[in-house]
């Protein structure tokens, strides 16, 4: 399993990411270090990337937008996010949504 997915308490998944801010469009953009890097849309004002994040996960993993939670790093680049239920496999990541 890569080192920024962990099984969290509760078989919550928690991946440590690399957020970009103010990109393009929304997308997974590689590693970062032992992150994984998305870069979204949406700008790091008022709570917007993070809200687009969750939407992104949500997304992703085929789950509500309240199982997924931003768990460290609210106001860093720098986050760990905790996703309850859905596909737990991080190849979910990866598919076209």
């Amino acid at each position: 399993m890569p080192a920024w997915i962990h099984i969290g308490p509760g078989e919550k998944l928690e991946l440590t990411l690399h957020v970009q801010p103010g990109a393009r469009r929304t997308e997974i953009a590689g590693l970062h270090g032992n992150a994984l890097k998305i870069r979204l849309a949406a700008p790091p004002v008022e709570g917007r990337a993070n809200a687009a994040l969750v939407d992104f996960l949500a997304a992703r993993f085929a789950v509500p937008k309240r199982a997924v939670k931003v768990v460290r790093g609210e106001k860093s680049r720098e986050k760990v996010v905790e996703i309850a239920g859905g596909s737990l496999g991080h190849e979910t990541l990866f598919r076209n949504p």
